[in-house]
């Protein structure tokens, strides 16, 4: 029995957890269905992933995986996925910069100059790769190949060399993708606030000070958005390098779809691929985190 205060009157009831916490627990409970769907649709497959590229049929733990992916031209893949991700990110930042600066400004003709800048993005993936294996085909012919005849150029072949077919999904990807950066870009100049370009010219700073002063800071954080969503998919580009160039020369994610089928769906050394380009967008995402956090 609870005793009576000083008095007489009984102690108030202690009220139940719930009730005590109910501010905080409410909203935590409309998260939870996202939490547990995140959970089991992303962190449980990765998880299983990574422990498959660890184990084969008969072992439990080893580098079996690994090693046989590297006697197989690992390396290589990495050095094609990374210069075809640092190649397509410089693009497609660089049209994507000039772009936006022409939209922040006032001119006739804005409007249908912006609809045909980010055009792109609404065309299939599978669409567009091949259109450009009409523009630069393997063989001789083509459409590129076309008015290089005109001017009197020996025609190329687009996709003979290794460097020149990454090149070709790159211009590619660039031409689908841009228009995204350009999209994060032109938001965020629009927080810049013009006194800040008005208050540059009056201390006599010309274009490219106010660029690199007054642009460049103010859409440091747009740009790093534009770097992780665009750089996590530029390293797990598959479809349209699949169309364009298949497994030549050889990407991660074209290896991991190779290894899958053919083993049969045995997930051992397509894990161990998935688990190494796993590591790289982890990795790449942490470095332009750090570094797009520096003042």
């Amino acid at each position: 029995m609870a005793l009576a205060d000083r008095s007489g009157r009984p102690p108030a009831p202690v009220a139940s957890y719930w009730r005590r916490h109910q501010d905080q627990l409410i909203p935590f409970l409309f998260v939870v269905p996202a939490l547990v769907y995140v959970g089991y649709f992303a962190f449980y497959p990765t998880f299983k992933t990574i422990q498959y590229s660890f184990q084969t049929p008969i072992l439990s733990f080893t580098y079996f995986n690994y090693q046989s992916n590297v006697q197989s031209g690992l390396y290589s893949w990495i050095s094609n996925t990374l210069w075809l991700t640092a190649g397509a990110l410089a693009l497609q930042f660089g049209l994507a910069l000039a772009v936006a600066s022409i939209l922040n400004r006032t001119f006739r003709g804005k409007t249908i100059f912006g609809t045909i800048a980010i055009l792109p993005i609404g065309i299939a993936t599978v669409v567009a790769a091949f259109t450009f294996n009409q523009i630069f085909p393997g063989t001789g012919a083509g459409y590129a190949n076309s008015v290089l005849a005109s001017l009197g150029i020996a025609p190329v072949y687009w996709l003979a060399h290794p460097w020149m077919a990454l090149l070709v999904v790159i211009v590619a990807d660039s031409w689908k993708n841009t228009s995204l950066v350009i999209i994060i870009l032109v938001a965020g100049y629009a927080t810049i606030p013009r006194a800040l370009y008005q208050a540059a010219a009056i201390d006599g700073a010309g274009p490219l000070r106010q660029f690199r002063y007054v642009t460049l800071p103010g859409l440091r954080g747009f740009i790093v958005m534009a770097l992780l969503i665009r750089g996590a998919q530029e390293v797990n580009i598959f479809q349209l390098a699949y169309i364009m160039i298949g497994s030549y020369p050889q990407l991660l994610t074209v290896q991991v779809y190779l290894l899958w089928e053919g083993s049969g769906g045995i997930p051992y050394l397509a894990s161990a691929v998935s688990t190494v380009l796993l590591g790289i967008v982890t990795v790449f995402i942490v470095i332009v985190i750090v570094l797009g956090g520096r003042r």
